[in-house]
This record gives structure tokens, sequence and C-alpha cells, in this order.
């Protein structure tokens, strides 16, 4: 019998499909010819593809396995046994964050951000035994944290922090969660001061105004933004493709991979004003691709400060340009429930109704206003029917 063979019979006791390889917890799958690592660890067999012919890659592959099972290993020892540093929690924490397949990229990057919120403010929070953290402390990390955040980053810091020691309750390391007694932040509604059509429109002719720097693609940004209500995020990856001049409709799918913000594809009626912006570039830009984007730059907010500043008018942002866009829809007679869907809304419309709800009842105000049955006007005539004999 030859070598290959032998190893054959010996490896997995009558299978054929499975050969030894001459390195340990190293086998190869023959009819694929793919290497396996099978490596008992904490007593539990692992077999596990390493996704690759190369016998070489493998070896480090194999390495690269092993390690990270025996850290999992003694990390999930450390928190069964009880004792874990809320650095042990951090790690089960990003762990779990990473493997889960439900949460958007952009909502996992977040989490992680708040996670550095949490070590930047409580340095020492690290090193500290689990078993030891107290509602006090955590209370008195809050009370310092309220006053250096927002009122929704510290509600979502105060979340991630919440879920991180849930891990701990879980795992049996502690008996309650030490942040369920703070409470949430009170979020204000921001007083929206948008600036009227002259001002929006001064504020477009000072940007380009000015000679140096992106001014004018500047002020094509801040009208695109002004025109179609996207987020700063979306109008950067809107292409000459996604504008559909027969439909009169921009189409919205935001990042290649991350999508928009709700994860839904959405189109967005070309006002005349969009129309006249995009005509006009188009003929600047002639020849572009389709893939090309629309937008030359992604942000502009050192231009909208130093204009609203020169102009005397309260400063605005990106976002507050989406604010201005339904507000003109809103003023013009579009319902609301229509306004969110351009928007993106995913929640039919309560969102919008919160925000620009005092826009209808102005409107229905102004529309009531015309409503009379004393006419000022001088009376019509009055009709004598003629006299039938």
């Amino acid at each position: 019998m030859k070598k290959s063979q032998a190893q054959t019979a010996t490896t997995n006791r009558g299978s054929p499909r499975w050969q030894n390889s001459h390195y340990a917890n190293l086998i190869r799958y023959v009819p694929s010819g793919r290497y396996f690592a099978r490596v008992r660890i904490g007593g539990k067999l692992i077999r596990q593809s390493l996704k690759t012919k190369t016998l070489t890659v493998a070896k480090l592959k194999l390495a690269d396995l092993e390690k990270k099972e025996r850290e999992k290993l003694e990390n999930s020892g450390r928190l069964e046994s009880g004792k874990v540093v809320c650095n042990d929690l951090l790690a089960e924490y990003r762990k779990r964050l990473d493997a889960d397949t439900s949460i958007k990229p952009r909502t996992k990057s977040y989490r992680l951000e708040c996670i550095q919120r949490i070590l930047k403010t409580w340095p020492s929070l690290p090193s500290t035994d689990a078993r030891k953290v107290s509602k006090d402390a955590c209370s008195q990390w809050a009370g310092k944290f309220v006053t250096q955040a927002s009122p929704q980053s510290f509600n979502n810091t105060v979340g991630t922090l919440r879920m991180i020691f849930d891990i701990a309750v879980e795992k049996g390391v502690r008996y309650t969660n030490p942040c369920e007694g703070i409470k949430r932040a009170r979020i204000r509604p921001k007083q929206l001061t948008l600036p009227t059509q002259s001002q929006f429109l001064e504020l477009v002719a000072e940007i380009r105004r000015v000679p140096f720097g992106p001014g004018l693609a500047s002020a094509d940004l801040v009208e695109f933004l002004a025109y179609g209500g996207f987020r700063k995020g979306e109008a950067k990856f809107i292409t000459w493709g996604d504008c559909d001049f027969e439909r009169l409709e921009i189409v919205v799918r935001g990042h290649p991979e991350h999508g928009t913000k709700n994860g839904k594809v959405r189109r967005v009626p070309m006002i005349p004003d969009m129309v006249t912006l995009l005509r006009r570039l188009q003929k600047i830009r002639q020849g572009e691709e389709v893939n090309a984007p629309v937008m030359r730059v992604s942000e502009c907010q050192g231009a909208i400060t130093r204009s609203c500043k020169a102009l005397g008018i309260t400063r605005i942002t990106h976002h507050d340009l989406r604010h201005l866009f339904a507000t003109r829809c809103i003023e013009s007679g579009v319902d609301i429930p229509t306004v969110s869907r351009w928007l993106g809304h995913a929640d039919g419309g309560a969102l919008a109704m919160k925000v620009y709800g005092h826009l209808r009842d102005q409107h229905s105000a102004a529309m009531a206003s015309k409503v009379s049955f004393q006419s000022q006007a001088k009376p019509a005539p009055e009709v004598v029917a003629p006299v039938i004999k």
C-alpha cells in the first residue's frame, strides 16, 4: 500500500475522503483539495475549513485559528468564572456586535464610537473589576458626561454601556446591571430658523461670489440639497444615471454598500428649480459618464457659515437645507405623508408630523382666512326671474 493510501486509511476510519498532512491538526479534503483544521481546544473538537488549497497558506491560517479559539476559550472561561474586568466585557460586546448580521454597518460603527466616548470619559473603567462597578459610580460618570454631550449622544452612549453590562448579568458575573438607574436625557426639539426665499437666493449668490476655493461647486451642493431634500451622505452618491429626465425623478440609493439610512431606495421628483440646476450642470459638464457623481463636493459647511455671517442671517447646516425643502413643499400645499415619502422616512409621516406639523396648521389657518360668507366684493346684481304668463 502506498504512503498516501495508508494515511487515508488511518485518518477517519473508513472515510476515504479525508487525508492527513505532515502537520498536526491539519487535514485535507480530497474531493475539493481544500485544507481543514481539525483541532481539540478545551475538550471541544473543531473542524473548520481554511478555504485554501495551498499548504503554506493553510499552515498560517491554522495558527491564526488556534490562537483565536484559545483566546475565545480564555475569555469565556473568565466570564463564566466571574473573574473578569470590564475590558473583557468590552471585548465580548465588540465580538457580538461584529457577528450580528441584523445590525447595519453604520449602526455598528456608531456603537464603536459610543465605546470610544465611554473610554475617553471613564478611562479607569476597562481595568475595573466588573463586579465592583457600583450604581453610584455609573451615576457619577453619567452626571459628568451629560454636560459634555448632546442629549441624543448621551442616551445612545448610556444604552451601549447598559448592553455591555447586560453581558455580565447574562454570564452570572453580576446579579444586576449598574446602569439601570440612569435616566435618559430629555431631547428637546430643535427650533428651526430657516432662511426666507429671498435670503436663500442671496446665500447661494454670496457663495458663488467668492473667487477662491470650491465656491461654485459649494453653491451647486447647497441648491442640490435644498431642491431635493437629500441627506448629505446620500447626495454625494447620486450619479447622472440616477437622474431620470423623462419621468422627472431622481433615484436615491445612498452608499453602494450600506444604502440609504433606512436601507430603501426611493424616488424624489424633480421640482422646476432642480431641473434648471441639473440642465445647467449638464451643459457645463458635457460628456461626463452616467456613473459620474452629480456633485463635485460632498460638503460645504465652511462656505455656508461664511456666507451666513456676511449676510447677517442665522447660520444653517447641511441638514437644515433638508428641512428647508420639506418646509417649502408643505407651504406649497404638498401633504405631509407625501413629503415624508420624498424625504425617505420609514414611519409613514409620524416624524414629519412632529417636525413640520405646525406648518400644516399655519397653512390651514391661512386657507381658512380666505373663506367668508360675507363677500367684500361688489355684490352681483339680483337676478329677477321672468314672469311666465
